[in-house]
């Protein structure tokens, strides 16, 4: 099954000059979203996590079921001010500004295996600063995971872990 024949390019967003890759068609495709899952846990599993951590909050989407397909925990990085309870905050660069994710502190073992899993690899800044947040909570992050890439912006280079990704667009 081609996947690429699952997702849908929307043209200028979520502004003009952004093409879009939308995983909600997908997502609304059983045997593909079930063919996503399935080659996603083929590729973290050599990595060995304990857990699964989801980036908010497509990555939730795709961690929640992964994390049943490989008998691991999962747990939520979201944006600052969403998790109950005492958190762990990361504040990293944006192009223009900056952004933050929190942990709730109490979320990790200490040295567990946790892969990072979210739908998209662009620039690499989210993934990057999720790894930095992981690690500072003692977390041993192998690798991380998305469905899509976009190769043309370089941003696995920017993140300081392997990814694994299914679907890779150069434009």
């Amino acid at each position: 099954m081609n996947l690429k024949d699952h997702i849908r390019s929307i043209p200028d967003f979520p502004k003009p000059g952004i093409l879009f890759y939308d995983i909600s068609t997908l997502l609304a495709h059983a045997k593909a979203w079930h063919e996503t899952i399935e080659q996603m846990a083929a590729a973290i599993r050599p990595h060995k996590p304990d857990v699964l951590a989801g980036i908010e909050s497509r990555g939730f989407l795709l961690a929640a079921p992964l994390a049943i397909a490989l008998g691991t925990g999962f747990v939520m990085l979201r944006k600052s001010g969403k998790l109950p309870g005492i958190t762990v905050r990361h504040t990293y660069a944006l192009e223009y500004g900056t952004d933050e994710i929190e942990i709730q502190a109490d979320a990790i073992e200490q040295g567990k295996r946790v892969v990072l899993v979210d739908d998209l690899l662009a620039t690499g800044g989210t993934l990057a600063a999720a790894v930095t947040l992981l690690q500072t909570v003692g977390a041993v992050v192998p690798a991380a995971a998305c469905v899509i890439e976009l190769t043309f912006l370089d941003g696995r280079n920017k993140v300081p872990v392997p990814v694994e990704t299914l679907l890779k667009y150069d434009s």
